[in-house]
């Protein structure tokens, strides 16, 4: 695994600092009705994604996920801007502000959705895996999902295959409690997501997604025995989110206690404590990348408030091949 330096956790601290800001920026900009339809946000689960960054060769490894999924490609590559603006709904957006915010997309940095169908992006991730076997790539596809998907039929239907064909993949359940507003408890007899590997004879364990040291230490073996033809493993992350599962969420399921105690571990704060522990930054060093997080987000709001809409024959554009389809709603 590569080395986890002072400069590792200055850049965990950044990164996940612009993480969470740049999902607090949405949520309040939400409630202005600047970002329509669902909106999923990411707080309290950044160490996960941390982690696993520091663990992928991001020149050829890839991602998919589901729609909590506004940070992820900014972890891959993707400028932030863009992002925002996709989540306007902005023409200089991911995807032309046609995708919305959870469908982020780019294939350019090898990231593959944002699905807004539970579940549904297993089997996908397993494709793309399979093409980078198929084309003879040592490349390894990361596919995430929530715990709730982990009841849907598509896993067990993946799963067998992905062991099957030994594809080049590593599954990873962000376990955050609940699926919307239904605990692991109530979906099953059993809240051990990982056994789910036991009976495809998958690589299996629970990690600690608070801490972005041991995702990466989990990860970096994951991925190094799918590139060197181990095959799939199956990893579940128990994290927190501390926002509701949509900004629509009154969070009646569970307790203002729970939510406060779990900040407790905050894996944010768990990097600064890390960082001050180790004498890795000072007060006022820690202040100027503050400043420069804040800075960024700014810039991210500015560039979406000012970028023009779509025109609106690019739905039909990227809808229908032939040019002059007789069917479309502006020639009827």
């Amino acid at each position: 695994m590569k080395k986890i330096t002072k400069q590792t956790y200055l850049n965990w601290y950044e990164d996940m600092l612009f993480w969470r800001k740049f999902e607090d920026k949405l949520a309040q900009v939400y409630i202005n009705q600047k970002v329509r339809g669902f909106l999923h946000l990411y707080n309290g689960q950044e160490a996960v994604l941390a982690g696993a960054l520091h663990a992928m060769d991001l020149t050829k490894d890839k991602m998919i996920t589901a729609y909590r999924n506004h940070v992820q490609p900014i972890g891959m590559g993707v400028d932030p801007k863009r992002v925002m603006a996709e989540l306007y709904g902005k023409a200089t957006g991911t995807s032309q502000g046609l995708g919305g915010s959870m469908h982020i997309f780019s294939k350019e940095h090898r990231f593959y959705g944002g699905h807004g169908i539970v579940g549904g992006q297993i089997p996908l991730g397993a494709g793309l895996a399979f093409g980078d076997k198929f084309s003879g790539s040592d490349a390894v596809t990361l596919c995430y999902m929530g715990d709730g998907a982990t009841r849907q039929g598509s896993l067990h239907e993946t799963f067998n295959l992905a062991m099957l064909w030994n594809l080049p993949v590593v599954f990873c359940v962000e376990n955050n409690g609940y699926a919307m507003g239904t605990s692991v408890a109530r979906t099953a007899n059993h809240t051990d997501i990982w056994k789910l590997g036991l009976g495809y004879e998958m690589p299996c364990r629970p990690v600690d997604g608070m801490k972005p040291e041991v995702v990466a230490k989990e990860m970096d073996e994951a991925i190094s025995r799918a590139r060197k033809g181990g095959g799939p493993t199956f990893l579940e992350i128990r994290t927190y989110r501390y926002r509701g599962h949509s900004m629509s969420d009154a969070q009646h399921y569970r307790t203002k206690d729970e939510v406060a105690k779990m900040r407790d571990e905050d894996p944010i704060s768990y990097v600064l404590d890390t960082i001050y522990k180790k004498k890795y930054a000072t007060e006022a060093e820690i202040k100027v990348i503050d400043q420069k997080v804040k800075d960024l987000v700014s810039d991210c709001e500015k560039f979406a408030e000012e970028s023009p809409y779509p025109d609106k024959n690019v739905m039909y554009d990227v809808v229908y091949e032939q040019e002059d389809y007789p069917f479309l709603p502006h020639k009827l």
